[in-house]
């Protein structure tokens, strides 16, 4: 759930903060279109990806800053400082000599945001919803770079491994096999 703080932030973004902010006041589930590049940028992962880099942010302690999910397209969104493109390229390419695929949003690009009070069954959800403004942090930047790049390298071995490997059941039958 959305601290007061943390809907004047988010809602501060809207062309019109009053009228967000009353929609939200109206109906707390609602979701909202925001522009990115004012008080945020967001970078648009795969669900599956998504909820592994969040996982093991949140596991670890590190750094992070909201996130939301679209349930219905299967996307996870991180949400940045703006003006944050260009760091955050560097530092996955630093990472990984193949960078994994993802989308940034920033001006120009419009997100989709969950509403203060979404529920477990909503399309437009948070993991972790904004409770004030964020500063702005390298280290977020950073943890947010690897962590992605491993959760994509994790995953596809993962795939690799499920694929290639076969494995019996207590009776000796063949419960996969090797591709």
């Amino acid at each position: 759930m959305m601290t007061r703080r943390g809907v004047q932030w988010l809602s501060a973004a809207a062309d019109d903060p009053g009228a967000c902010r009353a929609a939200w006041l109206d109906d707390p589930r609602r979701p909202y279109v925001l522009p990115a590049g004012r008080l945020f940028d967001v970078v648009v992962v795969d669900q599956r990806i998504g909820l592994e880099t969040f996982d093991q942010l949140d596991r670890r302690g590190m750094p992070l800053g909201p996130v939301s999910v679209d349930w219905a397209a299967r996307q996870v969104g991180f949400f940045l400082p703006p003006n944050s493109q260009s760091r955050f390229t560097r530092m996955v390419a630093g990472e990984s000599s193949n960078p994994p695929e993802y989308r940034y949003l920033d001006d120009g690009s419009v997100i989709v945001v969950p509403g203060p009070m979404p529920l477990s069954g909503d399309r437009y959800t948070w993991l972790r919803a904004p409770m004030r403004e964020p500063g702005p942090s390298p280290a977020r930047l950073a943890a947010l770079a690897a962590m992605f790049v491993a959760a994509c390298e994790l995953l596809a071995r993962a795939d690799r491994y499920g694929e290639e490997h076969t494995y019996t059941d207590g009776t000796g039958q063949e419960t996969a096999r090797a591709r």
